[in-house]
């Protein structure tokens, strides 16, 4: 078991922190998709 905790820190904190990076970074690519399939539409319109 005292193994574990080594492991477990070095690995899971990077872990971790990549899955809060991806979850923030989800959020601005869903607008800027959004934004790009929107773009025809608004060059259209100007």
């Amino acid at each position: 078991m005292e193994s574990w905790i080594p492991f477990i820190t070095d690995v899971g904190f990077p872990i971790a922190v990549t899955f809060y990076l991806l979850h923030r970074i989800e959020g601005k690519l869903n607008l800027l998709i959004e934004s790009i399939h929107a773009l025809p539409e608004n060059m259209r319109n100007q």
